[in-house]
């Protein structure tokens, strides 16, 4: 019988795979769709996930970046990486180099989706598998999670994200992110030809008229596209959300969950895989372990930095008055937001 199965072959769960077959166990991964898989999201690494990867031996093409921008209509702060720099890189890339290496540790792909969950004293059957253990990995919506009762109603504004490709040279060295009322826009260099911009918003609305809100970085974006291409060609407008998840717990019998399926604060301050990959950790010392019960603790120790810093600033942005003094607290405090960029960076 195999140690783990993971139900969902994104980041989240390729990374679980790796280390679980690092650690010695018999692993496979469930996962229906087609590789590369493409998803919203800001596409910037932060050092630590970089750190992650070049430990496990995954190389993906992207850009570095030396920190995080912060800017309104009047002023912006920059914030440098002290432990090396991060990677912006296409998801379709990431998720490519992280099939790749999966495929070169041996790991078994099967394609198939996770369906329902049957679990006993000794194992867990699902998809037709045995395993000692369940890891799901199955992303934001998670139907496992939802399975096995561990939703919980999401409270305040529900956010979602929107994400758009352009076909320009980056103009810049670090993740920029504009601020306005009620939405962010986050620029990531990840081509020597192509940035992404990603817009988290409670708004509702096509991208265009999301992009609106921000007329310097439209403007910007209109004269810095010098191909001719439209930028619609570099893959189209992709939405994720409400990104708000609560979760009872992480732990169901031999079910561990893990990545988004975890549950969700925010993107607001881009440490998603980083934590997900952190988490993953755990939850292979824990199966390694035959110690299923310790991975809720586990999981609260990875991810607290991010669920503290990410939910004290959401709380913040979702007030007015508080979200028009971000930016410039930040320009006032440089060293005190470096601190936490940095802090979230690790």
């Amino acid at each position: 019988m195999r140690d783990l199965l993971v139900a969902g072959g994104g980041p989240a769960g390729l990374v679980t795979a790796l280390l679980a077959a690092r650690a010695g166990l018999e692993v496979a991964v469930l996962e229906p769709r087609a590789t590369p898989i493409d998803k919203a999201c800001g596409e910037g690494l932060m050092p630590g996930a970089v750190a992650l990867l070049s430990e496990l031996g995954v190389e993906v093409p992207g850009l570095p970046f030396r920190g995080i921008h912060y800017a309104d209509a009047a002023r912006g702060v920059d914030a440098l990486f002290r432990n090396g720099p991060g990677l912006g890189v296409r998801r379709t890339a990431l998720h490519a180099g992280l099939a790749d290496a999966v495929a070169r540790a041996g790991i078994e792909l099967v394609p198939r989706a996770a369906g329902a969950v049957d679990q006993d004293a000794d194992g867990v059957t699902v998809a037709g598998l045995r395993a000692r253990y369940l890891a799901a990995a199955d992303g934001l919506h998670s139907p496992i999670r939802r399975q096995l009762g561990l939703q919980r109603p999401s409270r305040g504004p529900a956010r979602h994200g929107l994400r758009r490709h352009y076909p320009v040279r980056p103009w810049t060295e670090f993740v920029e992110v504009h601020w306005t009322s009620g939405a962010e826009a986050y620029v990531t260099p990840v081509a020597p030809d192509l940035v992404g911009v990603a817009i988290l918003t409670t708004a509702r609305g096509p991208y265009t008229d999301q992009l609106a809100r921000f007329p310097a970085l439209a403007a910007r974006l209109s004269t810095a596209n010098t191909s001719g291409a439209d930028a619609t060609g570099a893959g189209g407008v992709r939405g994720a959300g409400p990104l708000r998840q609560r979760v009872s717990s992480r732990v169901a019998g031999r079910v561990l969950l893990v990545g988004d399926a975890a549950g969700y604060v925010d993107a607001l301050t881009g440490e998603g895989l980083a934590v997900a990959w952190a988490s993953a950790a755990e939850l292979v010392a824990c199966v390694a372990a035959d110690r299923p019960a310790e991975y809720e603790r586990r999981w609260r120790r990875a991810s607290r930095r991010y669920r503290v810093l990410t939910g004290g600033l959401l709380w913040a942005r979702n007030r007015p008055l508080l979200a028009r003094a971000i930016v410039p607290a930040a320009t006032r405090l440089p060293r005190t937001f470096a601190t936490v960029v940095n802090e979230l960076a690790r």
